[in-house]
């Protein structure tokens, strides 16, 4: 437990200083967002990605601090989603919604130390980030996905 709070705390101070929404832990994953606000910037896709990159680094950068080998599967898409608060008691903010659920499979279907994104990602990012692909990935309650990784 101490070893994850060690590198979830890396990861929430680069959310920070990077302007990513760290929306929750679930076990060992991490889910954040962007665009979360009434600014009408475009840049929330790549945003992610640099964040992601970041994420990369840090794992790598603890590894060897720690002589560990911990590995990270990163997985990104974008679209519209809800947000907010709901219940009475044990408030948390959280999002919901077809955007986030094909985030998580972008996440399970990638690979180790890699940054999986989706086509909608992609689409936004493609004249400032280098990519592998497409693949093609079977997406639970999708079907099959055209996906890329970043270089």
């Amino acid at each position: 437990v101490s070893m994850l709070n060690e590198l979830v705390s890396l990861f929430d101070k680069r959310a920070k200083d990077e302007g990513i929404e760290k929306i929750k832990t679930i076990g060992d994953a991490y889910m954040a967002a962007t665009g979360l606000t009434t600014e009408n910037t475009q840049d929330g896709a790549l945003k992610m990605v640099h964040f992601a990159q970041g994420l990369l680094a840090d794992v790598e950068q603890f590894n060897e601090k720690f002589h560990m080998q911990i590995e990270i599967r990163v997985g990104i898409n974008s679209g519209n989603l809800v947000a907010g608060v709901i219940g009475k008691t044990k408030f948390i903010y959280d999002v919901w919604g077809d955007t986030v659920n094909v985030a998580s499979r972008m996440e399970s279907t990638g690979e180790s130390m890699q940054i999986h994104v989706s086509e909608n990602t992609w689409l936004q990012t493609k004249n400032s980030v280098s990519y592998e692909g497409p693949v093609n990935v079977e997406v639970k309650g999708k079907g099959e996905m055209r996906c890329y990784f970043v270089r």
